[in-house]
């Protein structure tokens, strides 16, 4: 029987776009029926470049196309910047996955699951860019997600603190505007699928929070303290408003958490 970590490096392997949304759906389905294994025949390696195609180039985040939701080349390029998140999530699953070693089953169930529904976003939004008359990689884009993935590879804790609980959270504070906001434009279907990619993300930010609360328990760390050390070490004067506070609650942030963030959003630290 095939081991889902190599089957998890294979995906994260994939270049072409479409390809990889196809592995992915694949690999998650034999996982839920049983089909493969937790068995490493090798360490997990670094990996500094994922699989994904020559275009978009990527640049600095300030040289990314400005986003105006009310002209139609506006929308396409939010669009475009929404469907490069969404690949490079596919890769950022997969990665929890092949990754990080002898957890209990149910972190791999979560981030298959992750997995699978990042690349169903992507699908969603490809499609979407091309009712628009664009592609994936029309635009540039810049590789901060991946960075974030690089930067730490070496702790899953640290992971899961900074990449489901601050990157994709941001998502949750953000994502209703966007919404509102092309609802206003007139473009309800690109608001109907940014609506479903909310319901979905606050499943994955509560899958960070349950293995955050889980590794800190096991390493004997207090969590909300341990969550702000993070922040004030790796993301300093990073902590924007506004904080979406129902979404963050649902998504297994204590009121504790959400008071410290709120108090190191308005101090700038």
């Amino acid at each position: 029987m095939e081991s889902l970590f190599d089957l998890a490096r294979g995906c994260i392997a994939v270049r072409d776009p479409d390809v990889k949304v196809v592995a992915t759906l694949q690999v998650a389905e034999q996982w839920r029926h049983g089909e493969c294994v937790l068995a490493a025949s090798t360490s997990p390696e670094p990996i500094p470049v994922p699989g994904r195609p020559d275009a978009p180039a990527l640049v600095h985040p300030s040289k990314v196309p400005r986003r105006n939701l009310s002209m139609p080349g506006g929308r396409a390029a939010f669009l475009h910047a929404l469907t490069h998140i969404e690949f490079n999530a596919i890769n950022l699953a997969w990665d929890a996955v092949y990754r990080f070693r002898d957890l209990p089953d149910a972190f791999y169930d979560d981030w298959v699951n992750v997995a699978r529904d990042e690349a169903q976003h992507f699908r969603l939004l490809a499609r979407r860019l091309q009712d628009c008359e664009h592609a994936y990689g029309d635009f540039p884009a810049h590789n901060n997600l991946w960075d974030m993935a690089c930067l730490t590879a070496d702790d899953v804790l640290l992971r899961m603190a900074l990449v489901p609980r601050v990157l994709e959270a941001r998502g949750l504070d953000v994502t209703p505007a966007m919404i509102r906001r092309l609802r206003q434009a007139g473009d309800t279907g690109s608001a109907e699928i940014l609506a479903t990619i909310l319901r979905d993300e606050i499943s994955h930010v509560q899958a960070g929070s349950r293995w955050f609360g889980y590794l800190c328990r096991q390493r004997g760390q207090e969590p909300v303290k341990t969550f702000g050390r993070i922040l004030r070490e790796y993301l300093p004067g990073c902590v924007p408003m506004p904080i979406n506070l129902e979404a963050r609650k649902q998504a297994g942030f204590a009121q504790e958490e959400i008071d410290m963030l709120s108090t190191m959003a308005s101090a700038g630290t």
